[in-house]
């Protein structure tokens, strides 16, 4: 595909190394030349330093025949005009990352002709609610509406996972689920059922939620629900998960040092409790209830800071959930056993990936898309259509290319955890999990 990419900030550059090596060709436009260079020095792209909303920047830039133009820089206003001149030119798609909810609002009806709109901070909020809904979860990964759910969780050296088969799994915790991923140090493994699990794996399980919940409280992971959060930070995402977690009966704690932002979050949150001191001074957290909150969530604009009060909150044993634009933290966390961070930036870097994804291929259409163990694995949900050349044919009968595995069938309404005699049908919603890269459609899984 023909793609232009304005802003080449975090998400552009990370659209741009993804897409890179996925051979779509690319051009750049920023108004940093810097930027600009470094990607032109570091990938085969094309770049041009300007306004992005320029219409003669854009047709410099051949808008006119991109396939797919994506504003992402980090202004509202620029991003919808810069969609609005693209979608003059004739661009076939546009693709805006808006994260004022007023704008979202106002052009969801898709009065610009937009393809799709990404709210990062929305998405964020989104995740870390779905991940505190299972209190030991790394990451929670929903597909096929909701219907089935790939959760990242690690094993500690009490657990009774320890030194079980994967064979031996389903019988010992009465558990309907598939482990698909295991992390081990720094190898990632698509285990078959002679893998025995150890004390620090973190695996990558799917299943639908209802049978997720049945496995954690069946290995004692599950012993009670988080009721009590506490937030640093009156930052949108708080905002968003604020109202999130109150729907589903979870009280909120937020600390903010801005007086005005605190009275806005107050005259907008129902029931929260909002702090306004300085969440930076250790001893104001624990005079707010530190030590008794579920999970300490640090949302503040500056990542330093959340990873301080991150590695705090960690040696107090209070769960954490840690906000990071720069990933190259996650590592460091990852050492000292803070293994749940959210990336805005990554996210909607991914979620621009996964649209791409789903409108080249015709094998099998890409409906969901997330890497997983730290990027170095994919889970991808696939609509089979009749292009599939193996539809009927049961799954013992079949040749997967090698570390890819088939993690979940779901056919209707009903959810299957795939065995040899289980066979893919035409509209099927198929799970799958990899190692290698680059799958477009369904028929990429094939020896």
């Amino acid at each position: 595909m023909n793609i232009v990419i304005v802003g080449c900030g975090r998400v552009g550059s990370a659209l741009v190394d993804q897409l890179s090596k996925e051979g779509h060709d690319l051009v750049v436009i920023d108004s940093n030349s810097a930027l600009v260079s470094k990607l032109i020095n570091d990938y085969d792209v094309k770049g041009i330093c300007g306004n992005g909303a320029n219409s003669d920047i854009q047709k410099e830039a051949d808008v006119p025949s991109a396939d797919l133009l994506v504003a992402c820089t980090p202004l509202d206003e620029l991003n919808i005009l810069c969609c609005m001149v693209a979608k003059k030119l004739g661009t076939k798609e546009i693709i805006a990352r808006v994260r004022n909810n007023e704008y979202f609002n106002l052009f969801l009806d898709n009065e610009l002709g937009l393809s799709m709109m990404v709210n990062p901070e929305y998405e964020s909020a989104m995740e870390i609610a779905r991940i505190l809904r299972f209190p030991l979860a790394i990451k929670v990964e929903p597909f096929a509406d909701g219907k089935v759910e790939l959760i990242e969780y690690r094993i500690t050296a009490d657990s009774p996972l320890v030194d079980v088969t994967l064979k031996d799994l389903g019988k010992t915790f009465e558990a309907k689920i598939l482990v698909c991923a295991i992390s081990r140090e720094d190898k990632v493994f698509i285990p078959g059922g002679e893998f025995t699990l150890k004390a620090n794996d973190k695996i990558n399980i799917t299943a639908t939620p209802k049978d997720i919940y049945a496995f954690f409280k069946n290995i004692g992971a599950f012993k009670k629900r988080c009721k009590h959060v506490m937030m640093l930070g009156g930052s949108r995402i708080s905002f968003y998960l604020a109202k999130q977690l109150r729907k589903i009966g979870i009280n909120v704690k937020i600390i903010e040092d801005d007086y005005k932002q605190c009275l806005m979050l107050k005259e907008n949150l129902d029931k929260a409790d909002i702090i306004q001191a300085n969440y930076t001074d250790l001893d104001v957290l624990i005079e707010e209830g530190l030590d008794n909150t579920d999970a300490l969530i640090a949302l503040s604009d500056n990542d330093e800071t959340n990873v301080i009060i991150s590695m705090f909150a960690n040696n107090r044993k209070v769960r954490v959930i840690t906000k990071l634009d720069n990933t190259s933290y996650s590592s460091m966390l990852d050492g000292i056993g803070i293994d749940t961070v959210i990336s805005p930036k990554s996210l909607t870097a991914n979620q621009i990936i996964r649209h791409v994804r789903g409108r080249q291929n015709s094998g099998g259409k890409v409906c969901t898309l997330y890497r997983i163990v730290n990027g170095k694995a994919e889970a991808i949900e696939f609509i089979a259509n009749e292009s599939f050349e193996q539809l009927s044919v049961p799954l013992k009968d079949i040749t997967l290319k090698p570390n890819v595995i088939i993690a979940s069938i779901i056919r209707d309404n009903a959810t299957l955890i795939p065995c040899g005699e289980d066979t893919i049908e035409k509209n099927d919603r198929i799970i799958i999990v990899t190692t290698a890269e680059f799958f477009d459609e369904l028929n990429d899984i094939l020896e």
